[in-house]
């Protein structure tokens, strides 16, 4: 039985590595931060209880800038692999968490790969360390692939470059099986709920059932390359399955606008948006709708609030995977349109539920915090 690590275990991809691993047959060790707050919703359909015979899923408190820690469940475990998941990783906020941001991101990922070192185990544990699309920031070419140059446009995105550095460097200097994925957005209805995709859905469901009446954006004219984080875990596996160490690109190759993210959340739910304006004074309307769901004909459901945008904004994000599709035979299966379909689908249900149970009496905390 193979052993694995996953740091960030209790984030969207930690939860579907999580899963794919156990349905492969992994002894599985999940690292999670101690926090007041109870945030394992993610992995609790996953997590048997400790006195449970044949036990295969194990979490440790740990964080990416304690080495002694790190270094004590590596000894511990003894793993064939680590996935280093674990981030500070939204990108707006690391412009208010520089020094945080760098010390787990960065710094971490270095602590990771000493403790691997440290322990002697290079021929044994195989890394992945999970790098960034944000890594190209003010992109220098279109598509970008494994040989685009980097130019990192947040505290975040520079973090990562020196992860993405540290780990090139202890494959060459020590031999380590280490790989960078470097991997564009990838979203899921159990994506964080203050990432933009996660923020629109929310916000949509939310005033289909009359629970909030618009929502305040950023810069919707930003281009990304969404994919499903499901698609996404699987390529981390193939990654480390491969002969040999290398980094590689994961992307679907479709790039989109915020604002057509919005426009298909509406759609799913049969209201079609009129947009007004441009810059920091573009807001929308509902033009029509079915009478299915709260919204009314001439309501503003958005506006620009400057407060959103970044200092410095990365405007376009597309990815070439032909390495990966090449030598991994990884395929994205999901579009952009039906993940977010899932996502506001799966998130009318959520506020449908919670509504009930609101009126129920019972007290309802937020998913996902």
């Amino acid at each position: 039985m193979k052993k694995a690590i996953i740091t960030g275990v209790t984030g969207q991809d930690g939860a579907y590595l999580t899963e794919l691993l156990l349905e492969k047959g992994y002894e599985v060790h999940g690292i999670k931060r101690r926090s007041s707050l109870i945030n394992t919703e993610r992995i609790d359909h996953l997590y048997e209880d400790t006195h449970v015979y044949n036990k295969k899923f194990f979490l440790h408190y740990g964080d990416l800038s304690d080495s002694s820690n790190l270094i004590r469940v590596v000894q511990n475990v003894q793993p064939d692999e680590i996935y280093n998941l674990g981030a500070m990783s939204h990108v707006r906020v690391s412009f208010d968490l520089p020094e945080y941001c760098a010390d787990v991101d960065g710094i971490g990922t270095l602590r990771l790969m000493e403790a691997v070192r440290t322990l002697g185990l290079t021929e044994k544990t195989r890394i992945y360390q999970a790098s960034t699309s944000e890594l190209y920031g003010k992109v220098q070419e279109v598509p970008q692939s494994e040989k685009t140059p980097f130019y990192p446009r947040s505290p975040y995105a520079v973090a990562k470059m020196y992860a993405f550095w540290i780990t090139v460097n202890y494959r060459e200097a020590y031999n380590m099986f280490a790989c960078n994925g470097i991997l564009f957005n990838h979203e899921s209805p159990q994506r964080g709920e203050t990432f933009v995709t996660r923020k629109i859905t929310r916000a949509v469901a939310k005033m289909a059932l009359g629970l909030q009446d618009m929502m305040f954006m950023g810069n919707i004219h930003s281009q990304r390359d969404w994919g499903h984080a499901k698609d996404y875990v699987e390529g981390m596996y193939r990654i480390l399955q491969h002969d040999t160490p290398e980094d590689f690109v994961l992307a679907t190759g479709v790039t989109t606008k915020i604002k057509d993210f919005i426009i298909r959340a509406f759609e799913r739910l049969h209201v079609e948006l009129e947009f007004k304006g441009e810059g920091v004074d573009e807001t929308a309307y509902v033009k029509s709708h079915d009478n299915t769901y709260a919204f009314k004909t001439g309501q503003q459901v958005l506006a620009i609030d400057p407060r959103y945008f970044r200092p410095t904004e990365v405007d376009l994000l597309i990815g070439d995977a032909s390495k990966a599709r090449n030598l991994l035979g990884w395929e994205p299966k999901y579009t952009w349109q039906s993940l977010c379909d899932e996502m506001i689908d799966s998130d009318v249900e959520l506020f449908k539920k919670d509504t009930l149970l609101r009126k129920a009496g019972f007290e309802i905390k937020n998913q996902y915090e």
